[in-house]
């Protein structure tokens, strides 16, 4: 990708305190983002709430801020610094939603700071189930059969078992399996309030199906690249976070990985993100091959 004449400073989001679904390695593709950023020219500005963290080092970026990341600690410093462009895609979830609330408020038009890497758009696309779900079923891919819930009045005529999946949240927090008709409401209420645009996603249950990953990366050329395949130990059902993983995956054929690596660049240019690694996510049936 050619450098950018028009943009002279960037401001990129770290991640924050390390949790499951959101771990160090944020910490090391902002670290390489700014590098990379320096190398090309750019003034880089860095704000992250863990000081524990390599990216807040000195000498990685020209500027450092060690504040909360929240609505005002990030607008403080963008009103500071009044960077030309906004980086949120090395950040994890925190900094996508940082990003979202920046935007909707109005505080990246009114300082003049474009959003790049993955516009307010392609974030929504991302982290919106029912969007989501629209965008993988426009390449070709299924989906586990779902409904979008905001309200516990939609449960009635949802069978179990059942997984259930807040928008908006990190590394599964607040959704779950259920087995009964009252675990499904007890689990949806907690969903629907961890949620903070209060949806919930209600999809047939996958578990013991096995679970592969693949670590994706895309540029605005189209370029694609899989960096990794991640395939886990322990099937559908066990939580990422909780479970084995081996990299790069072990058990599948070439040709059932190669189905993986298609399907996970259509995700990806169907969500539309342009800077940054993906992770996708692949529940796939041993026997018959089929692929959610």
């Amino acid at each position: 990708m050619p450098r950018r004449p028009d943009l002279e400073s960037i401001c990129l989001i770290g991640s924050g305190p390390i949790v499951i679904g959101q771990a160090c390695e944020f910490d090391y593709a902002g670290c390489q983002a700014l590098k990379v950023l320096r190398e090309d020219g750019f003034r880089t500005i860095v704000v992250n709430s863990n000081p524990a963290t390599i990216m807040t080092d000195p000498g990685f970026a020209d500027r450092t801020y060690l504040e909360p990341l929240d609505l005002d600690g990030v607008s403080d410093v963008l009103a500071r610094e009044r960077p030309d462009a906004l980086l949120p895609t090395m950040g994890g979830q925190t900094a996508l939603n940082l990003a979202s609330e920046l935007a909707e408020a109005g505080i990246l038009d009114e300082l003049g700071v474009e959003l790049i890497g993955a516009p307010l758009d392609v974030i929504r696309r991302a982290e919106d189930r029912e969007l989501f779900r629209d965008a993988v079923r426009s390449v070709g891919l299924r989906t586990p059969n779902s409904r979008i819930v905001t309200d516990l009045s939609q449960l009635a005529g949802l069978a179990t078992p059942a997984v259930v999946r807040p928008a908006f949240t990190l590394g599964g927090h607040g959704g779950g399996f259920v087995e009964t008709v009252d675990q499904l409401y007890r689990q949806v209420e907690l969903g629907i309030f961890e949620s903070p645009i209060g949806q919930v996603l209600v999809e047939e249950s996958v578990r013991g199906w096995d679970e592969f990953e693949l670590e994706v990366v895309r540029d605005r050329k189209d370029n694609v690249v899989i960096v990794c395949s991640i395939e886990n130990v322990d099937p559908m059902g066990v939580h990422t976070g909780d479970s084995v993983t081996v990299a790069p995956q072990m058990t599948l054929s070439d040709h059932a990985y190669q189905e993986l690596r298609d399907a996970a660049a259509a995700v990806v240019r169907a969500v539309g993100v342009e800077c940054g690694g993906s992770n996708i996510q692949f529940a796939r049936e041993r026997d018959t091959g089929e692929l959610r």
